[in-house]
């Protein structure tokens, strides 16, 4: 899986914001739940849960829904990432105001967000020289894509919100016709693995192919998500009432859902190639979702699990390159023997998930520690 916004944040923790009455709850429950679900990745849990003794069952169903989609299709996990590229816009205009407030020049905020980008651009291609042990350039990785998505999404940031949109569908527009009309031999086919316009790109920027068939170009039309993501934030700073704030998000979500999928047979949803439809519908259930969430929170009042999620969601930058260094698996590897003694009566299968679930219950113990400390890892 890729992804955890490393800005993520509405610098709300050390200061940016300083009464909890000031916060948007519902953002620090959808960002931590994300963040939550996120770091079980690392736990094996729902690999165990696909296993084919499964198929046919509750625990198969939602195994298969904690992968990512072969090509054309969508399930839950292909969600995470444009989350928390919404979840990055949605942060943004109230980081923007906080530090608008504190006195700081538009000048000197651009200043930050470019020294920011090229800060999660060097992180995420950092990421890609571990593994094969030599220098790779790619913007798979959520790390990467930020980089761009980020900058993009701040500097259409101060128009209206017309304008904004219009730049998200021409963006939209402008890589569909991109895939369509390539005319490059061996890569004319708009929505084939591997002979398509965003493998040829991954061939002049990396010389190889993406394991799994992800292509770099993806940063560019995942910046619509970042560019929706700041529109409902600046939608939840305004004025008007929480009943319109809600009726437009909700409207707005099943809007871009229903164009989606309604073009999926135009344009087919595939996430790994960042197709039109796949953002359109990918960016209605952020929408949906962030409604959701501040209805729930900021509207009905109902706090419970906020914080227990939120102690993830504040150190995002951290667990994610926790895990894709290599933390998570340590971790496995240190209870796996213990655990597997310890509940192998119930059955191999069984015992390795409750194996899952353990690592998974350290990891949050890692940020409760983390946040327990004061000690938040931001850029």
């Amino acid at each position: 899986m890729m992804g955890v916004a490393a800005i993520a944040r509405d610098e709300t923790v050390n200061g940016d914001v300083s009464t909890r009455e000031e916060r948007l709850l519902s953002l620090d429950l959808f960002r931590g739940l994300t963040m939550f679900l996120l770091v079980a990745e690392g736990t094996h849990l729902f690999d165990v849960m696909v296993n084919e003794a499964f198929d046919g069952t509750v625990i198969g169903f939602i195994g298969a829904q904690f992968h990512h989609h072969e090509w054309n299709g969508l399930l839950f996990w292909d969600l995470i990432q444009p989350f928390f590229m919404f979840i990055v816009g949605v942060a943004l205009p109230l980081s923007v105001a906080n530090r608008e407030k504190r006195g700081d020049s538009w000048a000197r905020i651009l200043r930050h967000v470019v020294v920011r980008s090229l800060v999660l651009l060097l992180l995420g291609w950092g990421l890609y020289c571990i593994g094969p042990g030599k220098i790779t350039f790619r913007f798979q990785n959520v790390l990467a894509q930020l980089s761009v998505t980020y900058l993009i999404a701040f500097l259409l940031m101060r128009r209206a919100w017309w304008i904004q949109i219009g730049c998200s569908l021409a963006i939209l527009l402008a890589v569909d016709l991109a895939y369509r009309y390539c005319s490059i031999e061996g890569y004319d086919q708009p929505f084939s693995k591997g002979q398509n316009l965003g493998a040829y790109v991954d061939m002049i920027i990396s010389g190889e192919l993406s394991g799994g068939h992800w292509v770099s170009l993806n940063a560019i039309p995942t910046s619509v998500h970042t560019i929706w993501g700041v529109l409902a934030g600046q939608l939840l700073l305004s004025r008007v009432s929480a009943r319109r704030k809600l009726a437009i998000l909700f409207a707005s979500g099943i809007a871009a859902l229903a164009i989606g999928f309604g073009l999926d047979s135009v344009t087919p949803i595939i996430k790994r190639i960042a197709t039109a439809t796949f953002v359109l519908s990918s960016g209605g259930w952020c929408l949906i979702a962030l409604a959701a969430a501040y209805w729930w929170v900021d509207v009905l009042k109902i706090r419970y699990g906020v914080t227990f999620f939120a102690i993830v969601g504040m150190n995002p930058l951290f667990i994610y390159l926790f895990a894709e260094v290599g933390g998570s698996g340590l971790l496995h590897r240190i209870v796996k023997p213990f655990s597997m003694a310890a509940f192998g009566w119930v059955g191999d299968l069984y015992a390795q998930m409750l194996t899952g679930c353990v690592v998974w219950a350290l990891l949050w113990g890692i940020c409760y520690w983390l946040y327990r400390h004061r000690i938040f890892v931001r850029i």
